[in-house]
């Protein structure tokens, strides 16, 4: 409990132990002077706080809240001789205050717990010496060191030493992850055992620890329809029940009289519309449901994309990295006219700048390369280059026939990749890409879960993804596709679903990055995938594993589902208080419970979205 929250507590005790004095002392002794004055100091030392919110509140032209409601309710009651039950109800509300507060902590300390990932030092050497600098001095190219038990501050490439990292933190998985010299490694996660020489690859604005950071951070900005909706129904709400209950204390008076009583009973009617309850609960649940989601390796860039989650309807997969693991290894070499050694070299030659899976597998089948230079990238076809003074074409069928190149048909399932040295073909290599091991479960995940579509979009040649298809059950396979060409696939699939249906697309390259901005909600492999494809897409899954995406549709359905529950809990209580408030059958006590009683109950059940 902070200073504040124990600070208001003293003065709960305080104004309760004066209440009950008071109205202990006996009748007999306030026979020439009234009593209500002795009430004013607990009700002072409880409220005060609350009447001086109010008055700030007024003054800056915010008036329709909380406060302003409780100030009028109980100055009202004191007003109209009820000076114990304006005490009481000042009280109370405070105790809902201090549980609210309490409760939010408590929400907003699991998510610091979880995101407890920044780096404070990265060891550098310099001098011939380890220095422990902050992460955001470190430059790309630098050379940190890990030791065992420290956080990796810097997305880098293993030079030397061998390791396990503890991902726990980024993926929800706590199975370590073995690394050697060569492999990637990204900020955030724990050395386990051996001490690691990293070569740094990213700036630390750039890490994968600093964009989760800013991705959670800036989550609560965007809101949902739900959202969104309670903010607008408590502007208009709340003047609306302040102007009923102003009719109410003036209307009926004016037709039977009694004044008194329906005065009170309009101020019972104000505690009772006070709309706190739903104005604090649903984003909390939101803010909930993220930080939840974010535990099991999910993060959700604002509450706007769980309302989408729940809705979705058509799931577009990409192939390469998304469905399959992306590593791909040469299987079959199929020579027209020269060796198979000529043919892997070229190949290998003509790919020597692209960093393309296919082409580190056509590298590492082949490290005798030959000179190449002058490479251009032909967007989803290949690339040309000059070897040793020859114009080498490699790539898909559609590269050879835009150059009027006859090419072999090969049947086995693949990739294929032609080669042609200066018009001259030389024949097919053939490349293959292992399924994810839980591709094909997720899928099935997916349509339990409702998702009535799943797509795939692939850039690679129709048999080799007509083979992966059929293997996951997928509905529907395009293939040999442009980036142009998936984008304009996904705006028709989007005039194919539903009014109130979404479509999801999961891709992890950077060619994937106009498709994920433009689907509703946009998934993107946050491990291997593309910086690229990250900042254009909505929700990022840290493991790159497909299970995941049903996992985050869960997630997004219980927290909508407690969002529903809260307000059905607290439209349903206010309106029968309210049917009560009016012929005076319910009091100012049954009035607080309406509001602060459900506030608190409705901010503990918004808590459950945060497991």
């Amino acid at each position: 409990m902070t200073k504040k929250q124990k600070k208001k507590l003293y003065r709960i005790i305080s104004a309760a132990a004066l209440l009950a004095l008071v109205w202990l002392l006996p009748e007999a002794w306030f026979a020439a002077l009234p009593r209500w004055p002795l009430f004013l100091l607990p009700y002072l030392i409880v409220g005060f706080d609350v009447l001086r919110s109010c008055v700030r509140n007024i003054l800056r032209g915010n008036i329709f809240d909380e406060q302003f409601l409780m100030s009028v309710a109980t100055v009202g009651a004191f007003a109209t001789g009820e000076a114990p039950e304006a005490v009481f109800v000042m009280v109370f509300f405070q105790i809902g205050e201090l549980f609210e507060s309490i409760a939010v902590g408590r929400s907003r300390r699991n998510i610091a717990a979880l995101m407890d990932i920044r780096p404070d030092y990265a060891n550098i050497e310099r001098d011939g010496a380890l220095t422990a600098v902050a992460p955001e001095t470190v430059c790309v190219g630098d050379v940190i060191i890990v030791k065992p038990g420290e956080k990796l501050p810097l997305d880098g490439v293993v030079e030397e030493g061998e390791s396990e990292l503890n991902t726990a933190a980024l993926t929800g998985e706590a199975l370590p992850r073995s690394v050697g010299v060569g492999d990637s490694v990204i900020s955030g996660c724990v050395n386990l055992r051996g001490t690691l020489r990293v070569r740094v690859t990213k700036s630390f604005e750039n890490s994968t620890v600093n964009r989760i950071l800013e991705l959670v951070e800036s989550a609560a900005e965007r809101k949902s329809r739900s959202e969104s909706f309670i903010t607008r129904f408590a502007a208009v709400y709340t003047p609306v029940v302040c102007a009923l209950a102003l009719l109410l204390a003036v209307i009926p008076p004016l037709v039977a009289g009694e004044w008194g009583k329906w005065f009170h009973r309009a101020l019972v009617f104000l505690v009772v519309s006070c709309p706190c309850a739903l104005v604090i609960s649903v984003p909390m649940s939101f803010f909930g449901g993220i930080g939840g989601a974010s535990k099991k390796g999910i993060l959700i860039k604002g509450s706007s994309y769980m309302d989408a989650l729940c809705s979705a309807e058509i799931a577009v997969f990409d192939k390469t990295g998304t469905l399959t693991e992306g590593a791909f290894r040469v299987t079959q070499v199929y020579p027209v006219g020269c060796s198979e050694q000529t043919l892997l070299q070229t190949a290998a030659a003509a790919e020597r700048f692209s960093d393309h899976h296919i082409a580190r597998a056509l590298r590492t089948a082949c490290s005798d390369n030959l000179c190449a230079e002058r490479a251009e990238e032909l967007a989803g076809r290949g690339v040309r280059t000059e070897v040793e003074g020859k114009t080498v074409l490699a790539g898909n069928r559609r590269l050879m026939e835009d150059a009027g190149i006859a090419c072999a048909e090969v049947s086995t399932p693949g990739t294929h990749v032609h080669v042609a040295a200066d018009g001259v073909y030389l024949g097919c290599i053939v490349i293959a890409d292992a399924i994810k091991p839980d591709a094909a479960a997720s899928i099935a995940a997916l349509r339990r879960a409702g998702v009535r579509r799943i797509v795939m979009l692939t850039g690679d040649n129709r048999t080799a993804a007509a083979a992966v298809a059929e293997q996951l059950g997928v509905d529907e396979v395009r293939a040999e596709l442009l980036p142009d060409d998936k984008v304009a696939a996904v705006e028709t699939l989007l005039a194919e679903k539903s009014a109130k249906g979404t479509l999801l697309f999961v891709g992890d390259g950077i060619n994937d990055a106009p498709v994920l901005a433009r689907a509703d909600v946009g998934v993107a492999m946050g491990a291997l995938g593309s910086d690229a494809a990250i900042e254009a897409a909505d929700v990022v899954l840290m493991d790159d594993r497909p299970a995941k995406l049903p996992q985050a549709l869960a997630v997004a359905r219980k927290t909508r589902g407690i969002v529903t529950q809260n307000i059905v809990l607290a439209l349903g209580v206010k309106l029968a208080v309210l049917a009560l408030a009016v012929p005076g059958v319910a009091g100012m006590w049954l009035a607080t419970f309406a509001d602060v009683g459900v506030c608190v109950i409705a901010v503990i059940n918004a808590m459950r979205a945060m497991k």
